[in-house]
C-alpha cells in the first residue's frame, strides 16, 4: 500500500492490531485480583494502550525522520514491556497459557510491524 492510502494511524494493521489486542487485554485483566488493581493490572493495561498511543504521536511526526523513528522506538519498548506483563499475568495464573501465548504471539506480530517501519522510514514520512 502506499503511504498516500493511510488517511490516519488508525489505517495501520499494526494499529488496529495492537488496538484490539489492548482491548482483549482490558477484558481479560478486569478478573485479575483486587491486589493486583495497582500493579500487574496497571501495568499491563498502561504498556498495551502505550503501544497505540505512542504509534499515533509517531504517525503525526511523520515530518521529521529522526522524531518519527524515536516514536515508533517508543512503541516497540512498550510492546516488549506488555509481554512481559503477559508472562508474569500467566505464572501468577491470572490468565491462562494458551491466552499468554495467543497474546505473546500478537505482539510478535505488532513488533514485526513496528521494526518494519524503523527499518523503511522514508515510505512514511511525508515532505520529502
Amino acid at each position: 500500500m502506499k503511504k498516500e492510502s493511510f488517511k490516519s494511524h488508525e489505517d495501520l494493521v499494526v494499529f488496529q492490531l495492537a488496538f484490539n489486542t489492548a482491548m482483549k487485554i482490558f477484558e481479560l485483566s478486569q478478573k485479575f485480583p483486587v491486589e493486583e488493581k495497582y500493579s500487574l493490572t496497571d501495568q499491563l493495561r498502561r504498556s498495551s494502550r502505550s503501544v497505540c498511543a505512542n504509534l499515533a504521536e509517531a504517525w503525526r511526526k511523520r515530518r521529521y525522520k529522526a522524531a518519527f523513528i524515536a516514536k515508533l522506538s517508543d512503541c516497540e519498548a512498550e510492546a516488549a514491556e506488555t509481554q512481559v506483563w503477559i508472562k508474569f499475568a500467566v505464572k501468577c495464573s491470572y490468565i491462562n497459557i494458551e491466552q499468554g501465548r495467543e497474546l505473546y504471539k500478537t505482539y510478535n506480530q505488532v513488533l514485526k510491524g513496528l521494526v518494519n517501519m524503523i527499518n523503511n522510514p522514508n515510505q512514511w514520512i511525508i515532505g520529502e
